[in-house]
Protein backbone atom coordinates (compact mmCIF):
# COMPACT_ATOMS: atom_id res chain seq x y z
CA UNK A 1 0.00 0.00 0.00
CA UNK A 2 0.88 3.44 -0.15
CA UNK A 3 2.80 5.02 2.66
CA UNK A 4 1.15 8.21 4.14
CA UNK A 5 3.43 10.19 6.67
CA UNK A 6 1.16 11.89 9.67
CA UNK A 7 1.87 15.22 9.99
CA UNK A 8 2.85 14.50 13.72
CA UNK A 9 5.59 12.16 12.29
CA UNK A 10 6.31 15.24 9.67
CA UNK A 11 7.22 17.91 12.75
CA UNK A 12 8.59 15.21 15.10
CA UNK A 13 11.55 15.73 12.53
CA UNK A 14 10.88 19.67 11.53
CA UNK A 15 11.12 20.79 15.07
CA UNK A 16 11.51 24.06 13.47
CA UNK A 17 8.02 24.69 12.71
CA UNK A 18 4.73 25.08 15.04
CA UNK A 19 1.91 22.70 14.43
CA UNK A 20 -0.82 24.31 13.12
CA UNK A 21 -4.41 23.02 14.09
CA UNK A 22 -5.97 21.16 10.58
CA UNK A 23 -9.72 19.95 12.59
CA UNK A 24 -11.67 22.57 10.38
CA UNK A 25 -9.88 21.18 6.70
CA UNK A 26 -9.96 17.42 7.82
CA UNK A 27 -13.95 17.47 8.62
CA UNK A 28 -14.79 19.46 5.12
CA UNK A 29 -12.44 17.80 3.63
CA UNK A 30 -14.31 14.58 4.59
CA UNK A 31 -17.90 16.08 4.06
CA UNK A 32 -16.41 16.51 0.02
CA UNK A 33 -14.93 13.41 -0.70
CA UNK A 34 -17.81 11.89 1.06
CA UNK A 35 -15.80 9.67 3.41
CA UNK A 36 -14.61 9.79 7.35
CA UNK A 37 -12.32 11.94 9.13
CA UNK A 38 -9.74 8.99 9.26
CA UNK A 39 -9.59 8.28 5.83
CA UNK A 40 -8.38 12.03 4.77
CA UNK A 41 -4.77 12.15 4.17
CA UNK A 42 -3.12 16.32 4.55
CA UNK A 43 0.46 16.64 3.24
CA UNK A 44 2.77 17.55 5.35
CA UNK A 45 4.78 19.63 3.13
CA UNK A 46 2.16 22.07 1.93
CA UNK A 47 0.25 22.47 6.00
CA UNK A 48 0.18 26.66 5.48
CA UNK A 49 -0.97 26.43 2.35
CA UNK A 50 -3.89 23.68 3.38
CA UNK A 51 -4.73 25.47 6.58
CA UNK A 52 -5.42 28.81 4.54
CA UNK A 53 -8.36 26.31 2.87
CA UNK A 54 -11.37 27.56 4.57
CA UNK A 55 -14.16 26.76 1.98
CA UNK A 56 -15.39 23.35 0.51
CA UNK A 57 -14.55 25.23 -2.59
CA UNK A 58 -10.88 25.37 -1.88
CA UNK A 59 -10.73 22.19 -0.11
CA UNK A 60 -12.21 20.66 -3.53
CA UNK A 61 -9.36 22.64 -5.15
CA UNK A 62 -6.65 21.66 -3.08
CA UNK A 63 -7.93 17.45 -3.65
CA UNK A 64 -7.51 18.43 -7.38
CA UNK A 65 -4.14 19.34 -6.69
CA UNK A 66 -3.06 16.21 -4.71
CA UNK A 67 -2.48 18.42 -1.54
CA UNK A 68 -5.81 16.36 0.30
CA UNK A 69 -6.27 12.37 -0.22
CA UNK A 70 -8.50 10.35 -0.13
CA UNK A 71 -6.71 7.12 1.41
CA UNK A 72 -7.86 3.41 -0.18
CA UNK A 73 -10.22 1.81 1.72
CA UNK A 74 -8.25 -0.97 4.06
CA UNK A 75 -8.67 -4.55 2.42
CA UNK A 76 -10.67 -6.97 5.04
CA UNK A 77 -9.96 -10.18 3.76
CA UNK A 78 -12.90 -13.04 3.32
CA UNK A 79 -10.11 -15.04 1.84
CA UNK A 80 -10.21 -16.97 5.46
CA UNK A 81 -13.73 -17.42 5.62
CA UNK A 82 -14.75 -18.99 2.15
CA UNK A 83 -12.10 -21.78 2.89
CA UNK A 84 -14.38 -21.76 6.53
CA UNK A 85 -17.39 -22.44 4.74
CA UNK A 86 -15.91 -24.31 1.63
CA UNK A 87 -14.98 -26.78 5.07
CA UNK A 88 -17.95 -26.72 6.68
CA UNK A 89 -19.81 -27.60 3.42
CA UNK A 90 -17.67 -30.82 3.38
CA UNK A 91 -18.83 -31.73 6.72
CA UNK A 92 -15.52 -30.01 8.77
CA UNK A 93 -16.37 -28.23 12.07
CA UNK A 94 -19.67 -29.60 12.86
CA UNK A 95 -18.98 -31.78 15.38
CA UNK A 96 -20.34 -31.71 19.06
CA UNK A 97 -17.96 -29.26 20.30
CA UNK A 98 -19.26 -26.67 17.29
CA UNK A 99 -22.98 -27.47 18.65
CA UNK A 100 -24.64 -24.43 20.71
CA UNK A 101 -28.17 -25.90 20.63
CA UNK A 102 -30.03 -28.96 20.61
CA UNK A 103 -30.77 -31.41 17.41
CA UNK A 104 -34.26 -30.12 17.57
CA UNK A 105 -33.44 -26.31 17.59
CA UNK A 106 -30.74 -26.39 14.99
CA UNK A 107 -33.27 -28.41 12.77
CA UNK A 108 -36.41 -28.62 14.33
CA UNK A 109 -38.09 -32.34 13.42
CA UNK A 110 -41.25 -30.70 12.44
CA UNK A 111 -39.47 -29.07 9.71
CA UNK A 112 -38.25 -32.75 8.53
CA UNK A 113 -41.60 -33.89 9.24
CA UNK A 114 -43.00 -31.28 7.14
CA UNK A 115 -40.44 -31.93 4.21
CA UNK A 116 -41.07 -35.98 4.33
CA UNK A 117 -45.06 -35.74 4.34
CA UNK A 118 -44.96 -33.05 1.72
CA UNK A 119 -42.74 -35.69 -0.89
CA UNK A 120 -45.15 -38.40 0.23
CA UNK A 121 -48.40 -36.57 -0.77
CA UNK A 122 -46.81 -35.17 -3.92
CA UNK A 123 -46.01 -38.57 -4.89
CA UNK A 124 -50.05 -40.06 -3.84
CA UNK A 125 -51.59 -37.19 -5.76
CA UNK A 126 -49.31 -37.71 -8.81
CA UNK A 127 -49.87 -41.13 -9.24
CA UNK A 128 -53.55 -41.03 -8.72
CA UNK A 129 -53.71 -38.29 -10.96
CA UNK A 130 -51.71 -40.71 -14.03
CA UNK A 131 -54.00 -43.30 -13.00
CA UNK A 132 -51.69 -45.71 -11.80
CA UNK A 133 -53.77 -45.88 -8.24
CA UNK A 134 -57.24 -46.00 -7.88
CA UNK A 135 -58.88 -43.77 -5.46
CA UNK A 136 -59.04 -46.40 -2.72
CA UNK A 137 -55.56 -46.83 -2.56
CA UNK A 138 -54.82 -43.64 -2.43
CA UNK A 139 -57.11 -42.76 0.41
CA UNK A 140 -55.72 -45.88 2.21
CA UNK A 141 -52.11 -44.74 1.36
CA UNK A 142 -53.03 -41.07 2.21
CA UNK A 143 -53.94 -42.00 5.65
CA UNK A 144 -50.47 -44.70 6.69
CA UNK A 145 -48.43 -41.42 5.50
CA UNK A 146 -50.14 -39.60 7.66
CA UNK A 147 -49.62 -42.18 10.66
CA UNK A 148 -45.72 -42.42 9.95
CA UNK A 149 -45.18 -45.90 8.18
CA UNK A 150 -43.13 -44.58 5.55
CA UNK A 151 -39.99 -43.06 6.46
CA UNK A 152 -39.16 -42.19 2.68
CA UNK A 153 -40.33 -41.80 -0.71
CA UNK A 154 -38.99 -45.35 -1.69
CA UNK A 155 -40.69 -47.27 0.96
CA UNK A 156 -44.13 -46.07 0.00
CA UNK A 157 -43.60 -46.62 -3.96
CA UNK A 158 -42.35 -50.40 -2.70
CA UNK A 159 -45.69 -50.66 -1.03
CA UNK A 160 -47.85 -49.64 -3.96
CA UNK A 161 -46.20 -51.95 -6.35
CA UNK A 162 -46.92 -54.74 -3.73
CA UNK A 163 -50.76 -53.43 -3.15
CA UNK A 164 -51.17 -52.98 -7.03
CA UNK A 165 -49.48 -56.51 -7.69
CA UNK A 166 -51.86 -57.90 -4.28
CA UNK A 167 -54.52 -56.23 -6.26
CA UNK A 168 -54.04 -57.63 -9.66
CA UNK A 169 -53.55 -60.88 -7.67
CA UNK A 170 -57.12 -60.80 -6.26
CA UNK A 171 -58.52 -60.02 -9.76
CA UNK A 172 -57.20 -62.58 -11.26
CA UNK A 173 -58.30 -65.20 -9.11
CA UNK A 174 -61.86 -63.32 -8.90
CA UNK A 175 -61.93 -64.01 -12.57
CA UNK A 176 -60.66 -67.66 -12.73
CA UNK A 177 -63.02 -68.47 -10.10
CA UNK A 178 -65.97 -66.85 -12.00
CA UNK A 179 -64.70 -68.51 -15.27
CA UNK A 180 -65.43 -71.85 -13.62
CA UNK A 181 -68.89 -70.42 -12.21
CA UNK A 182 -69.67 -70.04 -15.28
CA UNK A 183 -67.85 -73.30 -16.86
CA UNK A 184 -69.78 -75.22 -13.98
CA UNK A 185 -73.52 -73.09 -15.39
CA UNK A 186 -73.04 -74.51 -19.07
CA UNK A 187 -72.31 -78.08 -17.99
CA UNK A 188 -75.06 -78.14 -15.32
CA UNK A 189 -77.23 -76.43 -17.73
CA UNK A 190 -76.32 -79.17 -20.81
CA UNK A 191 -76.76 -81.68 -18.53
CA UNK A 192 -80.24 -80.32 -17.86
CA UNK A 193 -81.23 -79.98 -21.30
CA UNK A 194 -79.81 -83.21 -22.66
CA UNK A 195 -82.73 -85.62 -23.35
CA UNK A 196 -83.14 -88.66 -21.47
CA UNK A 197 -82.04 -91.93 -23.52
CA UNK A 198 -85.65 -93.70 -23.60
CA UNK A 199 -84.84 -97.44 -22.09
CA UNK A 200 -85.86 -100.51 -24.08
CA UNK A 201 -85.13 -98.82 -27.11
CA UNK A 202 -82.78 -101.48 -28.32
Amino acid sequence: GVFYPSSRVFFETRPDLTMVSLKLQKRLAASVLKCGERKIWLDPNEINEISLANSRRNIARLHRDGLIIKKPVIVHSRARVRAWNEAKRKGRHTGAGKRKGTANARLPFKVLWMRRIRVLRRLLKKMRDAKKIDKYIYHQLYLLSKGNQFKNKRVLIETIHSMKSEKNKEKALAEQAEARKSRARDRNERRANRKPVPQGSE
